[in-house]
């Protein structure tokens, strides 16, 4: 990568301030940027690295700011309202689209504009950080598996410290409830999903959630039944079936407004020595209509530190013209095999159960 090659959009923020910091220890140069010269400034001083400062409300103002980068790594939220604007303004000045959201809404919104991005000669991949790279890559893993595979069930859980900008979007979708994907349709449930996930460290008490994977492994697979778990104390369950009633409540711009601001002054993200330590545990299992049943384990660092190795790994390859234009999932772009490349991350295991 030179100077020019990538532009981080949002690099003020959590994890697009250690996927600068990141790649300034690797040698690179990427261009600092964010809508605020207040924040955005001081990380570009730190090392020495170009600036660009623009907001996402108008068109032009976002080619302008873009222009000349081969590759822009979106890292700013809420991705529902700051996504469109980019992945237009990339389509226009045929820049290559990378982001690290797991917003299951946005990762739709981007892979419905594959022919967009083909005519443009863009490639655009959602979610290239810890929301969805292991679990994907376990779904290609376990449907080529068992190529008869029409239901999927994915888990993860470990010692993951929100930042404030992981908890404002958290928030921003507390009215969504319990969606999984039933015959190829996502559906909304009355409540979670709850099971025991067999972890190779032990069970694992785990509900449903509207993760991403639910439009990514779908588009990875073609596998139509998919639920994924994360997991959570019993009590964090109960409560999550009493947000139903809440849910219209939680919708209201003043309601999200309040809880946003609430969390942004106490969520830090993990330490350094936190990012270091921890490790996520993901578990998947796919069965098909006969009785046949494949199930897979992986371990993985912290989901911050992956976010960061993961994009910056994802970049280097989209910009070495190993991805064909178009728009499309972290494990279709750079093979089932992708996580298992990325520091930190131990083998994918795969053990036919039944």
């Amino acid at each position: 990568m030179t100077a020019a090659d990538v532009l981080v959009y949002g690099a003020n923020g959590f994890t697009g301030a250690l996927i600068v910091e990141r790649a300034h220890g690797m040698g690179l140069r990427p261009i600092v940027a964010g809508r605020r010269r207040e924040a955005v400034e001081p990380v570009a001083r730190r090392f020495g690295l170009p600036v660009r400062v623009f907001g996402l409300e108008d068109a032009a103002s976002v080619r302008d700011g873009i222009r000349g980068a081969r590759l822009v790594l979106h890292c700013a939220g809420p991705y529902s309202k700051t996504s469109r604007p980019m992945l237009d303004a990339c389509l226009a000045e045929r820049a290559h689209y990378l982001d690290i959201t797991g917003e299951y809404t946005v990762l739709e919104a981007v892979l419905a504009r594959d022919s967009e991005a083909r005519a443009a000669g863009v490639v655009a991949i959602p979610a290239v950080g810890f929301d969805v790279v292991p679990t994907d890559c376990m779904a290609a893993t376990l449907a080529a598996a068992l190529p008869s595979a029409v239901r999927l069930e994915l888990a993860f859980g470990g010692d993951m410290q929100p930042s404030a900008g992981t908890a404002k979007t958290t928030i921003e979708n507390l009215h969504v409830g319990a969606l999984v994907r039933e015959n190829g349709a996502i559906v909304a449930l009355s409540k979670p999903r709850t099971r025991d996930v067999p972890f190779t460290s032990g069970a694992r008490f785990a509900m449903s959630i509207p993760w991403g994977d639910i439009v990514t492994a779908f588009h990875s697979t073609g596998i139509p039944n998919i639920t994924v778990y994360m997991v959570v104390p019993k009590a964090a369950a109960r409560m999550a079936s009493l947000l139903r009633f809440g849910a219209p409540v939680l919708k209201l711009a003043p309601v999200i407004g309040f809880l946003q601001r609430e969390v942004e002054a106490r969520a830090t993200g993990p330490s350094e020595e936190q990012r270091k330590t921890a490790c996520m545990k993901v578990w998947g299992r796919v069965e098909d209509d006969a009785g046949h049943a494949v199930e897979g384990q992986l371990d993985a660092p912290d989901g911050y530190e992956l976010t960061v190795v993961s994009a910056l790994a994802c970049a280097e390859r989209v910009l070495s013209g190993a991805v064909p234009p178009g728009a499309t999932t972290p494990s279709r772009a750079f093979g089932a095999d992708f996580v298992t490349k990325l520091p930190g991350v131990g083998p994918l295991t795969v053990a036919r159960i039944s």
